[in-house]
């Protein structure tokens, strides 16, 4: 063998071991890196596979029904002021005048109560004017009543906060004396329903409407007026208190014209009505589960020097709403004499104690036999029905 055949042996052998050598590099880096592979997939399935909860979530629980309760003070007639033709020695401005002209005298034994309700109603029987222009009116005896301006500032002191306006001396000293009394009590902030107006405004957010009309008689125009007026009230989804003046005076009785126009504004809608004029107290009665108070009597009244009757009260009405539905009323009387002493009228009302307050309750329901209670110095609630 030649040197020449020797060395292409020798190249063969080499290039054949290299390439051998390469093809078992080859299949071992893909072998390798197929295992990495594999193991790194199983770690990143393991990494972010999602574990399923097992906490259990509980219900939210159910909202508590909001409760809400509003309670309105009633009194009767309140004349803050006099007819020029009395004695003035014993009238309600030579009263004040004794007490420094001190208005809050007036109200001054009730004040706490009304400070502590939501809302006081009182009717409004007088003029707060200068004006000496009166009315002519029919009759053998007539009385023109009105109260210096500055009066109205009792009402305001007494935390009286809405009168009724729809009364039969509103206008004694005419348009002027009219005109005269609603700016004072804008002036004073006193707000008032009747003669025309109505007073819309709200309680512990619960809305409310008030209304007041003369009632000594009616036609079918009166009671059409009356029903749209408390529909509209309604469909503001109101709660509406009507106040009428009406009655005879000195009776101690309701009549039909009364209680057919009180059940008439309850089927209108009415959740309250509110009576006065007869200058005596009258009972109260329960019509669809809703109340009528037919005469709250005189309160603070500067139209008589020394009545014979001194009686009188103060109704609260609780008003109890359910999630802005009204679900409940409730009604109690406060005994009160007009005066604080016995022999004359001082113009001070003044709560009755004791025996003299029981009298009284007994007095009121005993006028009362459709109230479906007798009542105490404690609320009588009724449910709602719908």
């Amino acid at each position: 063998m030649n040197k020449k055949s020797t060395a292409l042996k020798v190249l063969l052998t080499f290039f054949c071991g290299v390439l051998l050598l390469s093809v078992s590099f080859f299949i071992s880096y893909k072998v390798f890196s197929a295992v990495n592979e594999k193991k790194a997939g199983v770690e990143a399935t393991k990494t972010f596979t999602p574990q399923t909860s097992t906490v259990e979530t509980k219900p939210a629980p159910a909202e508590t029904p909001k409760q809400t309760e509003v309670i309105i003070s009633a009194a009767g007639d309140c004349t803050i002021g006099t007819d020029d033709n009395f004695a003035y020695e014993s009238s309600l401005p030579a009263m004040v005048k004794k007490h420094n002209n001190d208005y809050s005298y007036l109200f001054k034994n009730v004040a706490q109560i009304f400070e502590k309700d939501d809302l006081t109603l009182v009717n409004l029987e007088t003029t707060f004017t200068k004006s000496n222009v009166k009315i002519e009116k029919s009759g053998n005896v007539t009385f023109h009543f009105k109260g210096n301006p500055e009066f109205a500032k009792a009402l305001t002191l007494g935390s009286i906060e809405g009168v009724n306006l729809a009364n039969n001396h509103i206008y004694d000293y005419g348009n002027q004396g009219f005109k005269d009394t609603v700016d004072t009590l804008d002036k004073e902030k006193i707000s008032y329903f009747g003669e025309g107006y109505k007073w819309k405004t709200e309680i512990k957010g619960q809305k409310f409407g008030f209304l007041g009309y003369r009632g000594f008689n009616y036609d079918n125009s009166t009671l059409s007026n009356m029903k749209k007026d408390i529909e509209t009230l309604k469909a503001e989804n109101r709660i509406v208190v009507v106040s009428f003046h009406w009655g005879e005076e000195g009776s101690y009785n309701y009549n039909n014209s009364q209680s057919t126009l009180a059940h008439n504004a309850i089927d209108y809608g009415a959740d309250l009505v509110l009576g006065h004029h007869p200058h005596v107290v009258q009972g109260m009665e329960q019509y669809k589960n809703r109340f009528i108070v037919y005469s709250l009597g005189n309160f603070c009244f500067g139209g008589n020097s020394n009545p014979k009757d001194k009686d009188t009260f103060i109704a609260q009405i609780k008003f109890n709403f359910t999630d802005n539905t009204l679900t409940g009323l409730g009604l109690k009387a406060i005994p009160c004499s007009l005066s604080s002493t016995v022999s004359y009228n001082d113009y001070c009302p003044t709560v009755l104690q004791g025996s003299s307050g029981e009298k009284l309750l007994a007095k009121l329901s005993s006028l009362s036999p459709k109230l479906g209670f007798k009542l105490n110095d404690s609320f009588n609630d009724i449910d709602i029905k719908k």
